[in-house]
């Protein structure tokens, strides 16, 4: 008989992600299987640990995926153990992958949750982009699932924390699509963590008609309408996707599984399975609304918020969560406009120089109309000193840009026109994008190149090479 977990086994807690293997469930292209013997060549070598960008200790390998490789790192500035992905420039370009590295930043950048792994940096090599992300010290979820299952009290406790940060993702228009136990981390207090955003959608994929339409998914986990291969609502298949993990959490095993395929894709499709008879009521009651085969009745969440079961004792967590709340977007505004200076996507600016270009992800038409530069002063000192170079050219309308933190500069005839937009980078350095009506050829172009360009050429940062990266010069 297998044990029933009552609560959170704090003294099971570790340094580092779970060594469990996760080989029993199908992995994407993107995910990162923690533990994966495959993995162990792959470990650095053994002399003493590389430092990245001046300030990233890396350490052990914890996990390796199609095209990218997770380590535990030490922040040597603030001391902080954090994660770090490795993803392969050279994977990326070869599997046509690089609109889905860039969607899962966008994604992870806009999502600031408790119960969210959060992206603390994106830094980029000429091969490699860096995550930077929250080190979960508990590990997979999944790998306290294989010493027995939870008991209602405590499966409701996640789900709790499940749902509030399903609803967070719901309400910015992010819809996670793949998941499963395996993508819930924990922290070293037993508080849940949602990672791996690699399949997310956001709003702005749907399609005409309402609907995503792309095959995502792990097989157990994948809603019945996604197996029709028709459009599906991204919120209603993460539904679906919270009533296999709550039937996992409670029950120790899958409500749909078999060794062949297609009986498996038959068996959600039907909603073919059966609650284990420790189950009370209430929880069969909200199991079989969130595994409705037909998504227009499918629970949604407002309605999971309102369940008994849900509801029951009184966890503080119902009465917090925080997903549709005016006051938090008010805060997020309030910060942005504390900063006298944006801070910037670092992918956007992984072609900023010789040493940090990954040209190859973006295409030809987003590359030629901007560019971009970094200067090592202050943002407010660099754009005094761009409306200084343009105000000396004649025959320019030069100003700044709402906020301040930019230039504009416009032809007096209307011919050409021309933007530079500043950002801070670190607190040291700060990236200036430029921005041209036209892209290789044109008025806006000649402007750039042959009258301004030269004017600030003299303010580009250019970073020094290790000195073992510098490649001796022949007689």
């Amino acid at each position: 008989m297998r044990a029933i977990i009552t609560e959170p086994l704090h003294s099971e807690i570790h340094d580092g992600y779970s060594a469990s293997s996760s080989s029993s469930s199908s992995s994407s292209s993107s995910e990162v299987v923690v533990g994966s013997s495959s993995c162990e060549s792959l470990t650095p070598e053994p002399h003493a640990n590389p430092i990245i960008f001046g300030k990233y200790e890396l350490g052990r390998l914890l996990g390796c995926g199609g095209f990218a490789k997770v380590y535990e790192a030490h922040d040597t500035r603030t001391n902080r153990i954090v994660a770090i992905k490795v993803v392969s420039k050279q994977k990326v370009e070869r599997g046509n992958l690089a609109a889905h590295v860039k969607r899962e930043i966008a994604i992870m950048r806009r999502l600031r949750h408790p119960h969210i792994i959060r992206l603390l940096e994106v830094l980029a090599t000429k091969r490699k982009i860096y995550f930077v992300m929250e080190f979960a010290k508990g590990g997979e979820l999944f790998a306290k699932l294989t010493k027995g299952r939870f008991s209602e009290d405590l499966s409701r406790k996640y789900f709790h924390q499940l749902i509030s940060a399903v609803a967070y993702c719901h309400s910015r228009g992010v819809y996670h699509r793949d998941l499963k136990p395996e993508n819930l981390l924990l922290d070293e207090n037993w508080s849940l963590k949602i990672s791996d955003f690699g399949l997310s959608a956001v709003t702005e994929q749907i399609q005409t008609d309402g609907m995503l339409h792309t095959m995502c998914g792990t097989p157990a986990y994948v809603a019945p309408e996604i197996l029709s291969k028709k459009g599906y609502d991204g919120a209603k298949v993460d539904i679906w996707s919270c009533g296999i993990i709550l039937f996992v959490l409670a029950a120790g095993y899958l409500p749909f599984n078999d060794t062949n395929l297609m009986n498996l894709y038959r068996k959600i499709y039907k909603g073919e399975y059966r609650c284990p008879r420790w189950f009370s009521p209430e929880l069969q009651h909200l199991i079989s609304r969130l595994l409705d085969t037909n998504p227009e009745t499918r629970i949604t969440i407002k309605e999971i918020l309102e369940d008994p079961w849900f509801t029951k004792l009184g966890f503080t967590e119902v009465n917090n969560l925080r997903f549709f709340e005016d006051e938090e977007a008010e805060e997020e505004e309030e910060v942005e406009d504390d900063d006298d200076s944006r801070f910037l996507n670092a992918f956007d600016l992984i072609s900023f120089s010789p040493g940090c270009n990954l040209s190859g992800l973006f295409t030809k038409a987003e590359q030629s109309s901007r560019e971009t530069f970094v200067v090592k002063e202050s943002a407010e000192a660099v754009v005094e000193k761009i409306e200084k170079a343009a105000r000396g050219i004649d025959a320019v309308h030069v100003e700044r840009t709402k906020g301040g933190m930019g230039v504009k500069m416009e032809g007096q005839d209307g011919d050409f026109a021309i933007a530079l937009e500043v950002h801070r980078l670190t607190e040291d350095l700060v990236v200036v994008v430029v921005r041209k009506r036209e892209n290789d050829v044109g008025p806006s172009h000649h402007f750039w190149k042959n009258k301004l360009r030269p004017k600030l050429c003299h303010l580009f940062y250019q970073p020094a090479r290790p000195a073992h990266l510098v490649k001796p010069v022949s007689p």
